[in-house]
């Protein structure tokens, strides 16, 4: 562990643990304000690319995070012979994935899906903006997450929404696309796979994913292999089965089909999803619910 970091910092406990690395509960020597330490392997990134892309985290986490409440907040960064180490805000209210899970891959109430939607594209929305924009939004400052998923959208301890892990983040703009094919196989975008320039509605299509999976308990496209779920995803055959979604409001259903529209011209953008009347208009469970 860094000797930096430890001048700062007092690390305790292992909270959780990812592919390249291990996060561990910390708390600062000065304030006494707890957080997370996200420690990186360093060995375990035999690609330069994924070495860079530890180091681009911290950049580009800071700068998507700044001024953005619904981002984890990248507080410091450090780097020994053996790690680099992240220090970022607490998220004690656990992820997405295990709201999901907990509730044994049942689909959500609707009004609570439109809560949660609501704080996922305010955070969207703050990774969807242009980069010309005069504000301290992410997408004003030029960055795309490219890996939303429920993993990485996190809960605080008041239960606010926070969007986390930049690892597969990417600035854009002054007519730069991105490329590279990075995600989840259930959550990424059809023109990512496809191998072509793309912007930032990527993430529009995989908050989509998200959306529908959160009001149906299953994915949209899906297969037995990650192969498989490619090939369905460049399908886009999107359904809403009637035994699964027969309650869910023409509504909410409309916005699904927007955000998960191949073609990315007609794809909402996500200040379009913040406009959609199933966000805006959510003042009973009577307009949210197909009751009829």
């Amino acid at each position: 562990m860094s000797k930096e970091l430890q001048k700062n910092y007092s690390i305790g406990e292992e909270i959780g643990h990812g592919r390249f690395g291990v996060v561990f509960r910390c708390h600062s020597l000065d304030s006494g304000e707890v957080y997370a330490v996200k420690s990186v392997d360093k060995s375990l990134l035999a690609d330069p690319v994924d070495l860079d892309g530890a180091e681009r985290e911290a950049k580009i986490g800071q700068i998507a995070a700044a001024g953005n409440p619904h981002v984890v907040q990248i507080h410091s960064a450090y780097e020994d012979e053996v790690s680099i180490h992240l220090v970022m805000d607490l998220c004690e209210g656990g992820d997405l994935f295990d709201r999901i899970a907990a509730g044994g891959g049942a689909p959500m109430r609707e009004e609570e899906a439109a809560e949660l939607m609501q704080a996922l594209m305010e955070a969207a929305a703050e990774l969807m903006q242009a980069l010309m924009e005069a504000v301290a939004l992410c997408h004003r400052r030029g960055v795309a997450h490219r890996d939303l998923k429920p993993d990485n959208i996190m809960f605080d301890g008041k239960g606010r929404l926070l969007l986390a892990d930049f690892g597969s983040a990417e600035c854009f703009g002054d007519g730069r696309a991105m490329r590279g094919i990075v995600g989840t196989p259930y959550y990424v975008a059809p023109e990512v796979l496809a191998g072509r320039d793309y912007g930032e509605k990527v993430d529009v299509w995989s908050a989509g994913v998200v959306l529908y999976i959160m009001l149906g308990g299953i994915p949209p496209f899906y297969g037995d292999t990650a192969a498989e779920i490619f090939q369905a995803v460049l399908r886009g055959n999107l359904r809403f089965p009637t035994r699964i979604f027969g309650r869910v409001s023409p509504s909410a259903k409309d916005l699904i089909r927007r955000m998960l529209c191949k073609d990315v011209s007609r794809r909402f953008s996500s200040e379009q999803v913040l406009r959609h009347p199933w966000l805006t208009s959510r003042s009973g469970t009577r307009c949210l619910l197909d009751l009829t």
